[in-house]
């Protein structure tokens, strides 16, 4: 990583900032169940996270190509996992342990770095789940898989979020100053897709395909992160 310090880091939520599985993995089942169908392991489920409700379902469904002609069922599929997960979606849901911490240690030693969500769930159980757990304190913008016409690995969300850090701050910030932290290769595409930095997560829903997109940071703890940004914290 380059000795300049970041000025907007992006953070993905689940598996980076939050363990969501347990809560994903029951709305998925609670899903099937309605349809009438077999539940799934909660590690065959969680394989299938990362590019947004609609594919999470569609795989659960076993149809990943959209090879289903009745598009009706897969959007009753869909609608009722949405409701569901509304519901129950903070059941087991937690912060990794060390997030907190971090992200106060990340603003307290360089507060003009600007931080935001941008996560493949749709936005307003993202914003929910942000505003319970009082991350929405560190962040200017929280964006979902709804916000735009594109989901990442399209960096389209990334390159608004640049813009609008950079019209806030009132100076440019370019890619080489984002960072991009998450926890599977579409968060490294992602961010490789415009030439920003990818910081992976290892402690997160998918460590192998994290490994195989080879971030250019890759820790296995939050707590890790000021350090791997290169901001240098005081200690009294």
């Amino acid at each position: 990583m380059s000795s300049v310090t970041p000025r907007l880091l992006v953070f993905d939520l689940d598996g980076t900032l939050i363990d969501s599985c347990q809560d994903l993995c029951n709305s998925v089942n609670a899903m099937l169940s309605h349809l009438k169908r077999p539940a799934l392991p909660e590690e065959v489920i969680a394989s299938y996270t990362g590019d947004g409700a609609s594919m999470l379902v569609r795989r659960a469904l076993g149809d990943p190509e959209g090879d289903v002609h009745d598009e009706e069922y897969v959007t009753e599929a869909v609608n009722y996992f949405l409701e569901y997960y509304r519901e129950h979606k903070l059941d087991f849901t937690y912060v990794y342990p060390g997030v907190m911490e971090a992200l106060a240690t990340i603003r307290a030693a360089q507060p003009d770095i600007m931080m935001a969500v941008l996560t493949n769930k749709p936005v307003n159980p993202s914003r929910a789940i942000c505003d319970h757990f009082e991350i929405s304190q560190y962040l200017f913008q929280n964006y979902g898989g709804n916000s735009f016409h594109t989901k990442k690995p399209d960096p389209h969300g990334l390159m608004t979020l640049i813009e609008e850090a950079s019209a806030i701050r009132g100076s440019k910030i370019v890619a080489t100053e984002t960072v991009m932290v998450g926890d599977t290769d579409i968060d490294v595409l992602t961010a490789r897709a415009i030439g920003a930095i990818s910081l992976g997560c290892g402690f997160g829903l998918a460590p192998e395909r994290l490994r195989a997109a080879r971030p250019d940071i890759l820790v296995d703890s939050p707590a890790e992160w000021p350090q791997a940004l290169g901001i240098s914290v005081s200690l009294g």
